[in-house]
């Protein structure tokens, strides 16, 4: 008997909802809530970017969405893919499609009718009990779908004369079964998008950004061989590898970097990851000499993100950027400069608000989630997640402090920094940062009211 086969319809990598401004990893969604609930019936789980391919994709998607045994359909950040691919399902199998979602999606109107159920996800991890529950929730859907075949698909439900279409074999010979290689398959592509992406991240997390700049430049190029439009994800991650891995120069690296993001449409993007990182390679250039027109524009792309997202890390660099343009050539007067620290003081008022806001939600998902298997690797992954943010609240709130010279507020948010579990580069990263807001701040600090000064005429 032949093995079952589910094909999952959704995006890869970290993408964003526009209509909340949220980053869902969305990888973490696939390998942690519904691969393994899958095989553990039985069944082959397949995604798009794991489909080894040397022709076209559409032509193994389209198969996949008629042949599969089972699909589930993730539609979670409203992912235009996802949400056409479905409508193709529905329209092709009357039955055995299950559709499912993290559960802030914004419905359209048109799935106002069909059953998605949902799961809660916190950005870069999902909670160890919330693991638990779902994959108990969707082991049971799926046996339930498999066994009844009762039709899921508003199609058929509404024209209930309407018969399913079948694959003519002189067809599936051209296209090859699901699953299976083409006789004209190239081996230089037979190593998938999805082992590229994944092998690229555990890259970036070994700071090894050489490596993992090639890889996501190869996934790029995989990716672009059946698409007009290129995955905004990949270009994130390769931008970002790239300017990371300051090859053969740091100023070469962040110039080619803007390059890519260029490329999606970077001067009319609302895509608040796309913005920042534009913004943090502009603040960048400023700061290795590159001319005060990248401050002026980091600026620009600062406002755009951190307006969008409301969001503590751009606030931060917003800020800083502010007293950047307070002591440069692009204040003319002495007026420019207050109304830059003024816009400098407010945002740092509104970061210590946000780490708050922030924190009280950290707090709430630890005492929901108290009980995680710490010794899993869900459980591990929750914990470096939670730790990870407790660290940037703490250096975002020391930061904020300082710029405002609330000193002892400051020292206590520094205290519990050193205090949080936390790799190196997290730390010089924040040092280099304050660094160059003393030095910055020594110069215009006392235009602010009340001036600010270091504490004992440090």
């Amino acid at each position: 008997m032949a093995t079952k086969r589910c094909f999952v319809v959704m995006g890869f990598g970290t993408k964003t909802d526009y209509v909340n401004g949220r980053k869902l990893n969305l990888d973490k969604s696939y390998r942690v809530l519904i691969k393994p609930v899958v095989e553990s019936r039985g069944i082959e789980c397949v995604r798009a970017d794991e489909i080894i391919h040397s022709g076209s994709i559409d032509v193994k998607m389209y198969q996949e969405l008629l042949q599969a045994d089972l699909v589930i359909a993730d539609l979670s950040t409203a992912n235009p893919n996802a949400l056409y691919e479905l409508g193709v399902r529905h329209a092709l199998r009357p039955f055995t499609t299950i559709v499912i979602s993290e559960d802030k999606l914004v419905y359209p109107f048109d799935l106002n009718h069909i059953l998605i159920s949902s799961y809660k996800h916190l950005g870069d991890a999902i909670g160890y009990e919330e693991v638990g529950r779902f994959r108990e929730a969707l082991g049971k859907q799926i046996d339930e779908v498999l066994q009844k075949q009762e039709s899921d698909s508003p199609v058929y439900t509404y024209l209930n004369s309407l018969i399913p279409p079948k694959l003519a074999d002189s067809i599936t010979q051209l296209g090859s079964e699901p699953g299976s290689e083409s006789s004209d398959d190239d081996p230089a592509m037979g190593q998938a998008l999805s082992f590229m992406v994944e092998t690229g991240e555990e890259a970036i997390h070994k700071h090894e950004f050489s490596k993992a700049r090639d890889l996501f430049q190869s996934a790029l190029t995989l990716s672009e061989k059946d698409k007009k439009q290129k995955d905004i994800y990949l270009v994130h991650r390769l931008a970002f590898c790239t300017y990371k891995a300051a090859e053969p120069t740091l100023k070469d690296s962040l110039y080619t970097a803007l390059g890519l993001l260029d490329e999606i449409n970077l001067a009319h993007s609302n895509d608040t990851e796309t913005v920042a990182m534009a913004g943090t390679i502009k603040k960048k250039l400023y700061e290795t000499g590159e001319g005060s027109n990248h401050l002026e524009d980091a600026i620009l792309f600062f406002q755009r993100s951190y307006y969008l997202l409301n969001n503590r890390y751009h606030g931060i660099n917003l800020a800083i950027c502010c007293v950047y343009r307070a002591t440069s050539e692009l204040c003319k007067t002495k007026e420019q400069q207050i109304a830059d620290l003024v816009i400098a003081q407010r945002t740092w008022e509104r970061v210590l608000y946000l780490c708050e806001w922030d924190e009280k939600a950290i707090k709430e998902k630890l005492s929901q989630n108290n009980s995680w298997d710490t010794d899993g690797i869900e459980g591990q992954d929750l914990e470096e997640y939670y730790l990870k943010q407790k660290f940037w609240i703490a250096v975002n709130r020391a930061e904020a402090n300082f710029g405002l010279g609330n000193f002892e507020a400051y020292e206590e948010a520094i205290k519990l920094a050193k205090n949080t579990s936390h790799p190196k580069w997290m730390w010089d990263s924040f040092e280099t940062q304050l660094k160059r807001l003393t030095e910055k701040l020594k110069e215009s600090g006392q235009l602010m009211n009340p001036a600010w000064t270091l504490p004992n005429g440090n």
